[in-house]
C-alpha cells in the first residue's frame, strides 16, 4: 500500500470527525484513518450490556491493522456527547478503561486515548 493507516474508534457525532481526522493524520504523518463509529465509544467499550457492539467494533479495528496495517488505534471522547451524556471527568475514566481493554485485544499497535474538548480541540487523555 501507498499509505500508512491508523484506525480511529470515535463517536458518529460529525462535529468531532474532522478534528480527529486532521489531528491524527498530523500526529502521525498518514493520509488515511479507518473510522469506526457508534455513539459513545468509550461507554459501549466498558459497559458490558454493550459486549456484542463491542465486538463488532473489535472486529472492524482487526481489519483496519491486519487488512490495512494500521500502526496506532486511537479511542475518542467528546464533549456534549449524546450517546454518553456523563461529566467530563467520568468519560475521561472510561477512555482510560476502554484504552486498557483495547491493549488487552493485543494488536501490535500503539493504543491512545483521546478528548475532543468544547472548542473541538483534540487532547491527549492517555
Amino acid at each position: 500500500m501507498d499509505c500508512d493507516f491508523v484506525t480511529a474508534i470515535n463517536c458518529m457525532d460529525g462535529r468531532v470527525q474532522e478534528p480527529v481526522l486532521d489531528y491524527l493524520k498530523g500526529r502521525c504523518d498518514v493520509n488515511n484513518v479507518d473510522m469506526i463509529t457508534v455513539p459513545g465509544p468509550s461507554r459501549v467499550l466498558t459497559d458490558a450490556d454493550f459486549i456484542q457492539v463491542a465486538e463488532f467494533i473489535r472486529d472492524r479495528v482487526a481489519i483496519s491493522v491486519n487488512i490495512h496495517g494500521s500502526h496506532l488505534i486511537a479511542l475518542i471522547g467528546h464533549h456534549d456527547c449524546a450517546g454518553n451524556p456523563i461529566p467530563r471527568n467520568e468519560q475521561l475514566e472510561e477512555i482510560i478503561d476502554a484504552v486498557e481493554l483495547i491493549k488487552g485485544w493485543e494488536f501490535e499497535t500503539e493504543v491512545l486515548g483521546l478528548w475532543v474538548n468544547s472548542k473541538f480541540q483534540v487532547e491527549v487523555v492517555v
